[in-house]
């Protein structure tokens, strides 16, 4: 039996392949659990009209992605921290503060979206964060630490 697949399955083949399966695994296995569906010319051209539209939104979500990477690239978040009697900076600025200080800006992070998670804001001046919006798009947040007044 012939099965084209419809998602990825352990040792019997990728999302897209066509696959030689016994009946009974097609028929009792892979067909209802929605792995995949019996390879006709209709299944093909239908598999083919839906990877047409993904490449379509795939495309116009990278597109969104690239508009916001330049939108972030103007964008200096700014905080204040207080000293210690060294003049270091006590604490850090988590992700999490950045990513609400993002999103009081109007642009939705996530903290998944982070790519080096080593770089921890705990000093002052300037550092950037680089976050991958979508597949291949990378933006850089710039924050900036200063030192807070004492009153």
């Amino acid at each position: 039996m012939k099965v084209l697949m419809k998602k990825d399955l352990n040792k019997v083949g990728k999302k897209g392949e066509i696959v030689d399966v016994s009946d009974g695994y097609g028929a009792n296995y892979i067909i209802p659990r929605g792995f995949g569906v019996l390879y006709t010319e209709k299944a093909r051209k239908e598999y083919e009209k839906e990877m047409e539209i993904l490449r379509k939104e795939e495309a116009e979500m990278a597109a969104k992605a690239r508009e916001t990477a330049k939108e972030i690239s103007n964008i200096t978040l700014e905080f204040e921290a207080p000293a210690g009697r060294r003049g270091e900076m006590i604490g850090t600025v988590s992700y999490k503060e950045v990513i609400e200080a993002m999103k009081k800006k109007g642009i939705a992070l996530d903290k998944k979206m982070i790519v080096d998670k080593n770089v921890i804001v705990n000093g002052f001046g300037m550092t950037t964060l680089r976050f991958e919006l979508f597949k291949g798009v990378f933006a850089d947040v710039k924050v900036h630490v200063s030192l807070k007044e004492k009153k």
